[in-house]
């Protein structure tokens, strides 16, 4: 299979940890497989998370990794001036127009702990659907309405496609925040398109944003989308069986440069982590035990 490009997309709320390293070897070495050229993509959406030594952190670790990236940002200043996704608010804005035009959405003003006492299992039970609050209204969200049971086709790289419908965790799911930012889907679905991505390569745990993107996608009659192809890989966890996050320090390169390793030394370590046998030094041996 050949593809045009794919992407490397952190998100800058911390340093990048061992998980992301896995994460962006397979996609190098897909990239390398399929003839794609890789994307920086950097997701700063959130503003009270992202900070510049975060962002600074992913040039240097990719760089310190020899992770290879053939399109974005190549220094801080770069990504501020051209790639951050501020420069890209337009594009979010036209697709929410586009959802109201088709009366696709409504506000919602509940609050995350509102939504537990009312839900036990966290899924939104539609509080604000028939509030008829104004689009605009203060301190509120705007929640895509998912009442069409639309089929949703998956193309994966290594097992066909795959039939689902929305999952119940994406009901009613958020694309515009109550900061007035977009929400992860939208955003995520709408640099995609933007930067002609048609391999998106991303964690197991991502498998609900999958669905949820291509259910907006049909909504926003982007048809590209619907024909990109998905990887999700399994995911780096620590002995106790927790994956591992960005608040999980000890975990991050950034801590391990300080300590002295060495690439060689941090590829071997996620290696031991997935439970590989076989010596592992580089990105391109991580992966080719990864993909089978």
């Amino acid at each position: 299979m050949q593809f045009k490009k794919t992407r490397i997309a952190p998100t800058p709320s911390g340093f990048l940890h061992l998980g992301n390293i896995y994460s962006f070897s397979l996609t190098a070495a897909l990239a390398e497989k399929t003839g794609a050229t890789i994307l920086l993509r950097i997701d700063d959406l959130d503003r009270d998370r992202v900070n510049k030594d975060y962002i600074q952190d992913i040039f240097d670790t990719l760089n310190f990794m020899e992770i290879p990236w053939h399109e974005g940002p190549k220094n801080l200043n770069e990504f501020e001036r051209e790639y951050s996704q501020m420069q890209r608010m337009s594009l979010y804005e036209e697709a929410i127009a586009q959802l109201a035009s088709f009366d696709a959405l409504f506000a919602c003003n509940c609050s995350r702990s509102q939504i537990r006492l009312s839900s036990a299992d966290d899924i939104y039970p539609g509080t604000c659907r028939h509030k008829n609050l104004s689009l605009n209204a203060k301190d509120a969200c705007l929640r895509l309405k998912s009442d069409e049971r639309l089929g949703l086709s998956v193309k994966t790289l290594t097992s066909g496609t795959h039939r689902a419908l929305l999952p119940a965790a994406m009901k009613d799911f958020v694309v515009q925040k109550k900061d007035g930012y977009p929400a992860y889907q939208l955003a995520s679905l709408i640099d995609d398109m933007h930067f002609g991505v048609d391999l998106i390569v991303r964690g197991q745990d991502l498998w609900n944003s999958t669905l949820a993107q291509l259910y907006l996608s049909q909504k926003l009659e982007i048809a590209e989308f619907q024909q990109a192809t998905f990887h999700h890989h399994s995911l780096v966890a620590e002995k106790t069986g927790i994956k591992l996050s960005k608040s999980a320090g000890d975990t991050s390169v950034r801590y391990l440069r300080q300590y002295g390793l060495k690439p060689a030394d941090i590829y071997s370590r996620i290696g031991r982590m997935l439970g590989f046998n076989h010596p592992v030094d580089n990105w391109q041996q991580l992966a080719a035990l990864a993909i089978k």
